[in-house]
């Protein structure tokens, strides 16, 4: 969903044509796997954030065009609502550059987009869900003015033929009705990229299903929705539900959903290409002029727009990418499963804790998703958002166990191996993944404390739910800029 699309009306002969051209793109790529086209020698690893903007309250400011306007930098996109922003940044060796080269370049871009887009009466927070948003603000008004999600927000509603349903039982209860795709906007994450070879990237996806619930469970941030308290990390249902194109008597019939975690562990890449076009009608049919399999005869490497345009809209916790970059293409998984936030330091913790692990899943003699079956790694996902770090998850060889003595006991130490094994020095690892073990020490990240503090002003200071919110929103913000990992922040 990065490209631009013009506003239109599709036509049948558009579906048809586009069905026809993703085909075409299958076949070009699955002999591209065969002739072992693909760059992976010198693998890079990727980060995208997500952001919400807030005016001086805390509240959310509806100014994504004047803050992109004023940072300047085509590294900053605009996003579904206009109280949304994307920062990619540049990809790079996991282990280049030292220990706090990459903590610092990201914080550079941040702290620069925050001084322009204060200039303009915006302020950046790196959060699951801004806990200040309220229903009324993720109405069609705050749509992006970015043609291609209008277009989105059209096909999806035409394919459903009604409203959203969102629908959360937690410490509060929710139930509403939206008739936009905005509410998905509320949801902003971390997605960390990792290139890998053909021959890997099924055993790297598989590991990063497999862990799905346990990034989940350390790095919840999202607790709030509507001014209501629901799942630690909220955003994994409202993403499930806010993007459906199913009505209630589709789901009944077994069709899948677009927000997908999958059906089963997988043997090569091209099984999740071929089952997004397999299962799911395209939403956005648009076809470009290169034929891929002249392109291939030519010697050259296709784009395969309408292939890779399809699977931004099959939106898997981890999704594979194709992409040609320097006229070479390459594999990445997108672990896409992460709210973003509370700080870069967490973030680059989640982040050593991610490539650390699936390394070392990776290389094990016995892979965990051979001892383990797929519906089990999706309930973990499903439990870790409900509950959080207190989550009790599954994983073979200890059963059900809490998720923070999982973590301690077994997964740690492999992501201190993996890491090893990519390079990453003892001086390096320690600092990151020492975050990792205090948050499951402490029983604290930035869900906990987004509900600790909510409930100490609140019960203090007698300010009504919503100031409380905000007040907790501005606290979290300066937190935010301090840097320090969340499981450090006081209550008071």
């Amino acid at each position: 969903m990065g490209r631009d699309v013009p506003a239109l009306v599709f036509t049948r002969d558009d579906r048809r044509r586009y069905r026809n051209k993703m085909q075409k793109c299958l076949d070009a790529f699955a002999q591209m796997l065969r002739e072992a086209r693909f760059e992976f020698e010198r693998p890079q690893v990727g980060l995208e954030i997500e952001l919400n903007l807030v005016d001086s309250a805390g509240e959310p400011a509806m100014r994504s065009i004047e803050v992109l306007e004023a940072i300047a930098n085509p590294a900053w996109d605009s996003e579904l609502g206009r109280f949304n922003l994307e920062i990619n940044i540049p990809p790079r060796r996991l282990t280049a550059g030292g220990p706090d080269a990459w903590e610092q370049e990201i914080r550079d871009a941040l702290n620069h987009a925050e001084n322009r887009a204060a200039a303009v009466g915006a302020h950046l927070a790196m959060i699951g869900i801004l806990p200040t948003l309220r229903q009324r603000d993720v109405g069609e008004a705050a749509l992006s003015e970015d043609p291609r999600y209008r277009l989105l927000n059209e096909q999806i509603f035409a394919a459903r033929g009604e409203d959203l349903r969102i629908s959360m039982d937690g410490v509060d209860r929710l139930r509403t009705y939206a008739d936009t795709i905005t509410p998905e906007a509320a949801c902003t994450s971390t997605q960390f990229h990792l290139q890998v070879s053909p021959d890997e990237f099924a055993d790297y996806w598989n590991a990063a299903q497999a862990i799905a619930g346990v990034q989940v469970a350390l790095a919840a941030n999202s607790p709030f929705l509507f001014g209501k308290e629901l799942w630690r990390e909220t955003r994994i249902p409202l993403f499930e539900q806010a993007t459906d194109t199913r009505s209630e008597e589709i789901k009944v019939q077994g069709v899948r959903p677009r927000v997908w975690f999958g059906e089963r562990w997988i043997t090569s890449v091209f099984d999740l290409f071929e089952e997004n076009v397999r299962y799911f009608p395209a939403l956005l049919p648009l076809c470009e002029d290169e034929d891929p399999q002249e392109t291939l005869d030519a010697g050259d490497n296709p784009e395969l727009a309408e292939l890779t345009l399809h699977n931004g809209t099959v939106y898997r916790w981890n999704r594979p990418v194709y992409a040609v970059a320097h006229g070479k293409p390459h594999l990445r998984v997108e672990n896409r499963v992460l709210p973003a936030g509370p700080t870069v330091a967490d973030t680059l913790a989640n982040g050593a804790f991610y490539y650390g692990l699936t390394r070392a899943l990776v290389d094990e003699e016995r892979p965990v998703w051979s001892r383990m079956s797929f519906s089990a790694a999706e309930d973990n996902l499903h439990a870790a958002a409900r509950h959080g770090i207190e989550a009790r998850l599954y994983w073979p060889g200890m059963g059900e166990v809490p998720v923070a003595e999982l973590v301690l006991r077994r997964l740690l130490p492999l992501a201190h191996r993996g890491l090893e094994q990519a390079g990453m020095d003892t001086a390096w690892r320690e600092p990151l993944l020492g975050i990792i073990e205090q948050r499951c020490v402490t029983g604290r990240n930035g869900a906990v404390w987004q509900a600790e503090m909510f409930h100490h002003i609140y019960d203090t200071t007698h300010v009504d739910h919503h100031e409380a919110l905000r007040r907790m929103t501005r606290q979290y913000i300066d937190y935010m800029h301090l840097n320090a990992p969340a499981h450090t922040w006081p209550v008071d």
